[in-house]
């Protein structure tokens, strides 16, 4: 798997090594405020670094200042701030890594959020150490291996899911609790998940 543009939030540092390797061989890797100073650690410099700045040390701050964007809105997070100025620069190949993994209050709202940038960005997706988490809003086909772990969580009450593939039935099925679609298994090399309405997050075990 590879990735144009990575953005790096400031949650825990990706250990996996092809999370790391994703890392090093990305064309742009755009960090949120504090991350950077991780990436920097990690060896490589970031393109640009994005937020209100707040967790960034002035040293950094003047060391970059040429790839620093200040945006100060309080109304957004600073993930939220750093997919807008990704959307500017028309970037629509992206992995964020990083988000999750320290804070719960974090963690939640950074996931819940891949769904709106999904309605803004064409191919983005959200990496951790144990999967990857993708957000649909209409019917669609997945990859996947023979055995691997399937959770399905779907933000629409309203919304009715109809899988293919998967070890346990959803037949026009509302989720009304997030539990419901966990732990399912798939059965080849694919899948299919059919919605009537609303939005999903699709989550894959390594």
């Amino acid at each position: 798997m590879t990735m144009k543009t990575i953005i790096l939030a400031d949650g825990a540092f990706p250990k996996n090594d092809n999370l790391l390797k994703l890392l090093r061989e990305a064309e742009k890797v755009i960090c949120c405020d504090g991350a950077a100073q991780k990436l920097l650690n990690f060896g490589r410099e970031p393109d640009a670094i994005v937020g209100d700045l707040d967790s960034l040390p002035d040293d950094m701050k003047n060391r970059f200042k040429d790839r620093c964007f200040l945006s100060s809105d309080q109304e957004t997070n600073d993930l939220t701030k750093t997919i807008d100025f990704c959307i500017c620069q028309n970037l629509q190949e992206i992995a964020i890594l990083g988000s999750t993994g320290l804070r719960e209050d974090h963690t939640l709202g950074n996931i819940s959020l891949l769904a709106d940038y999904s309605l803004r960005i064409a191919n983005i997706c959200l990496l951790t150490d144990y999967g990857r988490i993708d957000a649909i809003h209409k019917s669609k086909n997945f990859t996947c291996l023979p055995g691997q772990q399937v959770s399905i969580f779907s933000l629409t009450p309203d919304t009715h899911i109809t899988v293919y593939g998967l070890l346990y039935p959803i037949e026009n099925r509302r989720l009304t609790s997030w539990w419901q679609g966990t732990l399912n298994q798939t059965t080849g090399d694919n899948f299919r998940i059919e919605i009537n309405q609303g939005s999903l997050l699709v989550y894959r075990l390594n």
